[in-house]
């Protein structure tokens, strides 16, 4: 009644009804805010400051290794080689004088055995390892991770990749598929699986520290696009895998840069899974990899280099020589082109531009981005082929300092090398930069930072005494007096022919 009255009166109205709108909101409003506690307004930025969770930690691949581990095989090769010339000074008068004009007897011959890892990538037994493992070996056996011994075929080998092949027996192996190393990026956590210093199988994890990584540089006449991890990798684990945590194949463990005593100090090398797979995928089928090749020689764009030209920046690689005859020679382009794209793909540095004309293949149209007097265009090329004989043109055209007989890169000594090596003042010679891993010099012991002050007992002053030198070598060792940061030593080296 008393309600009835109150809604019927006009006197009262305003006041109900403005007091029913208001409880209404209040109602509305706390409905809303309770319902906004469960989810926030797609309308409005978040206010919540409470930190996001990190993800558990795993604390254990031991799932992963137990999967993998199988594939991962153990490498000997044996093969015979001429015994190292112990008294190297023989054909010098004064050294044979010391000996009463006779030669001590040596032995002629010994049998040298390798160890190292492969991977074993197909069920029926294809295993990959590295071409350092197996170079020149006459007889090769797997240790299966069962406990087996098989007698492997070689299938093929690329010493460029520093990659072979091999076959053993089987239709149901445990395998590992190369997986996409494109994928893989600079801080994800790598495992490392072989057989180190010949102690048996073992896991090391690390990290991918970088990519596209390069050794030997391209006057060595070798294709290298390394993956850098930390992963502790030493002598033995050479041709092993190196996984990611889904236990993915990503690339085939190579080379480190090794301590003063040649251990690990956390610096390796593996080369990419897709590489692996193009020549794995070419050996299997043809026994060789074909490799296409523009024929120029090329250098980074240094901020010097682009002033000089008048560039704005520093992007792509300048051309330093075209070689007679070559597709890069027959499509016009000129030594002090700029080539700053790959079709359409931006050149970066000279080491990938240079692997991706090789993974074109011989007989392929490339179109090559190039400034010339400051002004773009476009250029067609076919692409030669990667031969021994190219290479070697190559070489000589991509840098004075590249002796590819070899295996090895010098440079003169300048002042503030001479300080860095701590070498005395008026040291002559010059300096080792780069030494090729499968090369003649690795093989003899020469290393980065060594110098060169003679050979066969004739002073070195430049790369070009050094060529000449070894070209008046001919078959022979070569006798090389080494400044090895302040203690001088002799070692030989018997150049490739």
């Amino acid at each position: 009644m008393i309600f009835k009255e109150s809604i019927s009166d006009p006197g009262t109205r305003g006041v109900g009804t403005k007091f029913i709108i208001a409880l209404l909101a209040v109602l509305l409003s706390v409905v809303f805010s309770i319902g906004c506690r469960g989810k926030a307004s797609p309308l409005a930025p978040s206010t919540a400051s409470e930190p996001i969770p990190d993800s558990r930690p795993q604390n254990s691949y031991a799932d992963v290794i137990s999967r993998v581990a199988p594939a991962v095989v153990t490498i000997r090769a044996d093969k015979r080689v001429r015994a190292p010339q112990q008294f190297p000074f023989m054909n010098d008068p004064f050294f044979r004088d010391l000996f009463g004009n006779r030669n001590p007897q040596q032995p002629q011959e010994q049998v040298e055995r390798a160890l190292g890892s492969g991977v074993i990538v197909s069920p029926d037994g294809y295993v990959l390892t590295n071409h350092h493992v197996i170079d020149g070996a006459e007889q090769i056996k797997i240790d299966m991770n069962d406990g087996r011994t098989i007698d492997a075929k070689l299938v093929g080998s690329d010493p460029p990749s520093d990659l072979a092949v091999l076959k053993v027996p089987g239709n149901a192996l445990t395998f590992l598929t190369p997986g996409d190393s494109d994928k893989v990026r600079v801080g994800d956590v790598a495992l490392a699986i072989g057989n180190p210093l010949g102690i048996g199988q073992t896991v090391t994890m690390g990290i991918i520290s970088a990519k596209g990584r390069s050794t030997a540089g391209p006057g060595a006449g070798n294709f290298e696009d390394f993956l850098q991890t930390d992963a502790p990798i030493n002598q033995g684990n050479s041709g092993g895998a190196l996984i990611n945590t889904n236990g993915e194949l990503i690339g085939i463990n190579s080379q480190i840069i090794g301590g003063m005593s040649g251990g690990n100090i956390g610096i390796g090398f593996a080369i990419p899974s897709n590489m692996a797979r193009s020549v794995l995928d070419q050996l299997v089928k043809n026994g060789k990899v074909r490799r296409g090749q523009l024929g120029i020689g090329v250098q980074r764009v240094t901020s010097d280099v682009a002033e000089s030209l008048g560039l704005s920046d520093t992007k792509g690689v300048i051309v330093t020589s075209v070689r007679p005859g070559s597709g890069a020679e027959k499509a016009g382009i000129r030594r002090g082109d700029v080539i700053t794209a790959l079709n359409e793909t931006p050149v970066r540095e000279t080491n990938a531009f240079r692997n991706q004309i090789a993974g074109f293949g011989p007989g392929a149209e490339v179109t090559l981005t190039v400034i010339r007097d400051n002004r773009e265009q476009k250029i067609r090329a076919t692409l030669g082929e990667f031969t021994d004989e190219t290479a070697q043109a190559e070489q000589q055209q991509e840098g004075p300092a590249s002796t590819a007989k070899l295996g090895l890169g010098v440079e003169p000594i300048t002042p503030e090398i001479a300080a860095q090596l701590n070498l005395r003042p008026g040291t002559q010679g010059v300096v080792v930069v780069n030494v090729d891993p499968a090369g003649p010099a690795a093989e003899a012991g020469i290393t980065r930072g060594d110098v060169i002050e003679e050979v066969n007992r004739q002073p070195i002053r430049s790369a070009d005494d050094l060529r000449a030198a070894i070209a008046r070598s001919g078959n022979r060792p070569a006798l090389f007096l080494l400044n090895r940061r302040g203690e001088t030593i002799y070692l030989t080296i018997r150049p490739r022919q």
